[in-house]
């Protein structure tokens, strides 16, 4: 076939829109699966004011966008300006990835949640959720994806502490109707005593963070066996994460949510199903290097 009768096949484009968006890994994460698996596309930043947000989002099929991932502070405008989406996103009332459909339609979703639950699959095969009470610290977004995401892995009973605690009330009701368990509440002074009995610790807060303040708890009413999950993952090792391994429990870090989470926006985007693996975590972690060096 000459030249001028070839078949020119566009370049699949994905991104993440956000404000500020430079901070974000995703194009870490999804540049590494586009070379791995050798595939002609691009994944970018898309920085968007707030006030041009929708009019953006709206634009995405003209511009030939497969889809994007949304992060702060779009969630939730997201999940008011997609055509559709899907029962987890409503559930948790916040979109944070979207397809688009061949039609230009707008579809969202939220895999946070999943993402949760996958990486903790991968650092604790055997555990199961249905057999004792798990702790959730905070009562943000990343909480709600997490309660939810626990309410459908089977736990018993979830019980939600967070420093302001008209907002984890907020949270349990929102999610009660969607449930038969138990969703307790727990005022944040006494967020030690809510680990007894626990078979899962989940911070869900900014604290133990880089910058931000330290995350003080008593661990000593957790049962060792019990499974201790940080969603920070800068640090990788949170000081959380530190006191529950020297006394003996099973620790997860939070860079697997990160990388589990991009897994389906990729594989609807650009029809190859990406793997988390050590080399993916390495290259992470340098990106993360070295942006704090």
């Amino acid at each position: 076939m000459s030249e001028q009768g070839k078949q020119i096949v566009p370049i699949i484009r994905a991104g993440v829109m956000g404000w500020p968006v430079d901070h974000s890994l995703s194009p870490v994460v999804h540049g590494f699966w586009l070379d791995e698996l050798g595939i002609d596309g691009s994944y970018e930043r898309i920085a968007v004011a707030p006030e041009n947000f929708e009019a953006e989002l709206k634009s995405l099929a003209q511009k030939g966008y497969a889809g994007v991932n949304v992060t702060v502070p779009h969630k939730q405008a997201a999940m008011n300006a997609v055509d559709t989406c899907d029962a987890m996103a409503e559930r948790i009332g916040a979109v944070n990835t979207i397809i688009v459909n061949p039609d230009g339609a707008l579809h969202g979703f939220n895999t946070d949640g999943y993402g949760f639950i996958e990486n903790l699959k991968a650092g604790v095969p055997d555990f199961d959720f249905s057999q004792k009470p798990c702790v959730v610290l905070g009562a943000g977004g990343a909480a709600r994806a997490v309660v939810a995401a626990l309410l459908d892995a089977g736990a018993p009973e979830v019980r939600i502490v967070n420093r302001t605690e008209a907002n984890a009330r907020q949270l349990a009701m929102d999610l009660a109707p969607y449930w038969d368990g138990d969703l307790a509440v727990a005022p944040w002074d006494a967020r030690g005593d809510a680990l007894d009995g626990a078979g899962l610790l989940v911070n869900t807060t900014t604290l133990g963070m880089q910058g931000k303040g330290a995350l003080e708890i008593s661990l000593d009413a957790l049962p060792t066996d019990a499974v201790v999950n940080d969603i920070v993952y800068a640090p990788l090792e949170t000081d959380l994460l530190a006191a529950a391994k020297v006394r003996g429990n099973t620790v997860v870090d939070g860079l697997g949510m990160l990388l589990h989470q991009a897994r389906p926006g990729f594989a609807a985007w650009f029809g190859a199903e990406p793997q988390v693996t050590e080399a993916l975590r390495s290259h992470v972690l340098d990106a993360i290097k070295g942006e704090s060096e």
